[in-house]
C-alpha cells in the first residue's frame, strides 16, 4: 500500500478502536501508555514495526442510523 510505503515482502495491517467519546478514547490512551506490560514489550515491537510509516486519525460521524 502506498501510503504505509509497503514493499512487496512487506504487510500493511489495517486496524481501529471505537470508543464512546473523546473522553473514553483519552482515557483508554493513558492507561496503555502507562502499563508496565507495554513498555516491556516495546523494543521487540520496535524490531518488527515501523512507527515512522504509521497513519491515524480520527473520524466525525455524519450519518447514523
Amino acid at each position: 500500500m502506498s501510503a504505509a510505503g509497503a514493499k512487496e515482502d512487506e504487510t500493511v495491517i489495517f486496524a481501529w478502536a471505537v470508543f464512546a467519546d473523546r473522553e473514553a478514547r483519552d482515557a483508554a490512551n493513558a492507561k496503555i501508555m502507562a502499563d508496565e506490560r507495554l513498555k516491556a514489550i516495546c523494543p521487540a515491537i520496535e524490531a518488527i514495526f515501523d512507527c515512522k510509516r504509521m497513519a491515524f486519525g480520527g473520524f466525525k460521524t455524519i450519518v447514523s442510523e
